[in-house]
């Protein structure tokens, strides 16, 4: 599997040429920003994305050659698009992430009870795929409308896009109710030389909002997302109740469902692995308790991702520059 790729911008600003059938063995990818903050052709996903992130009514598309690229960008259709192209996104697995080798994505699902993996023709799909933890985003309906399922296969999350973590927690009183926007984000998620950060949103200009690179290792998505939520139980005081608005039914099922089965099995899987991210859950659970003790309520509510939702597009806004940071 190639390295992660280097930062590096064409056609828009016309530094440097590529072959387009790619070199070393890997087929180089292209993608087309035809709207966006900035349009033109990029050769990595991340400097695609952050082009259209935030950008209402952005179109982009990722293509195998140049040429096709450089014509969506112009505002050209290309007859068809490029066959070749394959992402595999794997959304429940030993490692989630999005492959190029199916290979690569077979070793981290080998063996995994209930496991769910995608094949895609653009990055951007297969991304978004895992970031909503297996769901299709063209369908994706609310997390109540449709379930996701845990490593064992057991069904879980049923409701209206809102999940109450303690039922018997007082009654929320909005009024002291605070609500964070919360991502995370992975750079080369999945692949060697990953950089990870987080993001914590709250308002425009509140001092409380945190764009922060993720400390530890593995640099991964899931673990950005958990540190996210785990940050935001942190801020908010214990005298107040929380509402995390988040993308990620990862970390949901996680703090919810999930880690109910774990603590049971004595934090193995159904399979008799170690639960990834077994100290991040911890400290989370560990949160939300403290919070019920003092009774106040913790809700965990899902937004669907790069949809337009204000508070969601300033925390993925936030999270992508934690994890350029990291870079740095």
């Amino acid at each position: 599997m190639p390295p992660a790729t280097r930062k590096r911008k064409l056609a828009d600003q016309g530094e440097g040429e590529v072959n387009d059938k790619g070199g070393a063995g890997a087929a180089q990818k292209y993608y087309a920003v035809r709207k966006g903050k900035k349009t033109g052709v990029f050769t990595n996903w991340d400097d695609c994305r952050e082009q259209i992130t935030g950008f209402a009514g952005a179109m982009y598309k990722s293509f195998s050659t140049k040429s096709d690229a450089e014509a969506f960008a112009a505002g050209k259709n290309p007859a068809k698009p490029s066959q070749g192209d394959k992402f595999y996104g794997v959304a429940v697995g030993h490692e989630t992430g999005v492959y190029e080798d199916w290979a690569d994505a077979k070793k981290h699902i080998d063996g995994v009870k209930g496991p769910k993996y995608k094949k895609f023709a653009t990055r951007e799909e297969a991304e978004e795929f895992v970031k909503q933890g297996g769901k299709a985003s063209k369908k994706a309906k609310t997390a109540a409308e449709k379930e996701v399922k845990e490593e064992g296969g057991k069904k879980v999350v049923k409701g209206k896009g809102k999940v109450t973590v303690e039922e018997n927690a007082q009654q929320e009183d909005k009024a002291d109710t605070v609500r964070v926007w919360t991502d995370g984000s992975s750079r080369g998620n999945g692949k060697a030389g990953a950089v990870a950060g987080y993001g914590i949103f709250f308002s425009d200009g509140d001092e409380r909002n945190v764009s922060a690179p993720l400390e530890g290792t593995p640099q991964t998505n899931q673990r950005a997302e958990l540190t996210a939520a785990l940050r935001a139980l942190e801020i908010v005081p214990l005298d107040k109740n929380i509402e995390i608005i988040t993308d990620s039914n990862y970390t949901i099922n996680c703090a919810t469902v999930w880690y109910k089965g774990w603590e049971k099995n004595g934090w193995k899987t159904s399979t008799g692995n170690a639960v990834m991210n077994e100290d991040l859950v911890k400290q989370i659970r560990e949160r939300i308790d403290e919070r019920t003790k003092a009774k106040v309520q913790t809700n965990l509510t899902w937004v669907k991702g790069h949809d337009e939702n204000p508070g969601n597009v300033a925390a993925d806004r936030l999270a992508v520059s934690g994890a350029m940071g990291k870079r740095k």
